[in-house]
């Protein structure tokens, strides 16, 4: 080493020798003013970040420089890299494959990954799943599945190996061991307000998916008013970004934009959304009977995709008809008690407390007694929309989920919708019931789920539930 210079270490990145004038905060002004960083200014950012040198101030000051100023495709894959060496990558060599995930870019009553694990190892694809908290206004796996009595999502990289080998799927959060950069990141953007930044979503994602050895990746990217991508164009920006770094690192990747304009599915809450996975699980939505429809529509697609990347069906056709029948068949549903029991979870609590287990303070919002069709009298008329960016920051002040990072979450708050755009109301009907941890969470859910229901004499345009798809060049 030479004089003036220190060493840096941390975890699975190599040491590094940086000069004693390289400093945070030049650092945050090169982004600021829109310049390309090295990645050894990207290394001493993270790793300082990582062993206390760079204070979370430095590191959330450069998250906004970031989101304003965007990251160069090179940036991005040294960000990325730089994330996934900073701890574990789990060696998944012993296991058969093929190893396929899925991953949503995040929105309110998503609980798609609930549905999809299970169905892909129904299909003989191993699922690595590793997912993250409630993010902003978005739910997160790993709380809804943290409301089964029991269940754990804090394994070891030798629990994950495991349970994945046992089941055909695991669903597991970041550890210490596995992407501790990401996990610090993740909960330092989702309070300072970067969450939407492309580049760290980007790599946030694609450092856990390299970690927990996927090697093909359906991506569910979401735009509307309940997505971090308000519009289809930015929608399509982080498809394409996710497509090429995913490409760059050797992985196979698909991804879908899907409508998140509204909640999706009839549930929004932690325990909540376990329930209505389970009825997807058993048939509900599926081929026309009764159910979320519009969840098992991007559901099966998502599926398709995998079935497709796992090389069990020729095209997303056929891969749709496989998780039909497999869901029909009943084996998600088996193989979902099955890791839920794996990963500690109580089955017999699960099934007791299924459309019981709600939070004891308790509301309604009503089509509005005034509201009515001239044409009638009667029929109010048609639910055009219902706001999900609206319904997901009132489902924070329930306790479903987070303002501060700290926040505990409710398993047994929530909402459940009992209209969707397009359904026809008279005045009085109950559009939803909600659910709240606390009283105060109720008086301030109450005014603005009221204002997320949009009402019109005209029934709205059917949705467009998947906009696009965007695959990896090599596909």
């Amino acid at each position: 080493m030479v004089p003036g210079q220190k060493i840096y270490r941390h975890s699975g990145l190599p040491e590094i020798a940086i000069g004693n004038t390289m400093r945070a905060v030049d650092i945050i002004a090169k982004k600021r003013d829109g310049k390309e960083l090295s990645r050894e200014e990207i290394e001493f950012l993270i790793r300082g970040y990582l062993d206390g040198t760079v204070p979370d101030y430095q590191v959330s000051a450069w998250t906004m420089a970031v989101f304003f100023q965007g990251m160069g495709s090179e940036e991005t894959a040294a960000l990325t890299e730089v994330m996934l060496r900073s701890g574990a990558v789990i060696d998944l060599s012993s296991l058969p494959g093929p190893f396929i995930d899925k991953h949503s870019t995040g929105g309110v009553g998503d609980k798609t990954s609930l549905i999809l694990a299970p169905l892909a190892a129904a299909l003989g694809i191993q699922d690595p799943m590793m997912s993250g908290r409630a993010l902003g206004h978005t739910g997160g796996t790993l709380d809804k599945l943290e409301s089964i009595p029991g269940y754990r999502t804090g394994l070891s990289v030798e629990e994950f190996r495991r349970i994945l080998a046992k089941d055909g799927f695991v669903m597991a959060g970041q550890t210490k061991e596995v992407v501790p950069a990401d996990r610090l990141l993740y909960a330092l953007r989702d309070v300072c307000s970067t969450v939407e930044s492309i580049p760290l979503i980007t790599a946030s994602i694609l450092a856990k998916k390299a970690a927990e050895g996927a090697e093909g990746l359906v991506f569910d990217v979401k735009y509307g008013s309940g997505a971090f991508m308000k519009g289809v164009e930015q929608g399509e920006k982080l498809a394409l970004s996710l497509a090429a770094t995913g490409q760059a690192m050797g992985k196979r990747i698909i991804a879908l934009l899907t409508d998140m304009d509204e909640p999706l599915g009839n549930m929004v809450g932690n325990f909540l959304e376990v329930e209505e996975s389970l009825d997807c699980l058993e048939g509900a939505g599926l081929r026309g009977t009764p159910g979320p429809g519009d969840l098992m529509e991007v559901t099966l697609e998502l599926g398709a995709r995998m079935a497709v990347l796992g090389g069990k069906a020729k095209d997303a056709a056929e891969g749709r008809t496989l998780c039909e029948d497999r869901i029909a068949g009943g084996k998600p549903r088996e193989l979902f008690l099955q890791n839920v029991q794996s990963q500690g979870g109580d089955i017999k609590k699960l099934l007791e407390l299924r459309g019981r287990w709600r939070s004891p303070i308790s509301g309604e919002v009503r089509v509005p007694a005034g509201l009515s069709n001239p044409e009638t009298g009667a029929v109010a008329g048609y639910v055009r929309r219902i706001d999900a960016w609206k319904v997901g920051h009132a489902a924070i002040a329930l306790g479903v989920g987070r303002n501060r990072t700290e926040d505990q979450v409710s398993p047994t708050a929530g909402i459940q919708l009992h209209k969707k755009g397009g359904d026809p109301v008279k005045p009085g009907e109950p559009v939803m019931t909600v659910w709240s941890a606390t009283g105060e969470g109720l008086r301030t859910a109450l005014p603005q789920l009221e204002a997320a229901v949009e009402y019109g004499v005209e029934p709205p345009e059917p949705r467009r539930l998947i906009y696009t798809e965007i695959q990896s060049k090599e596909m």
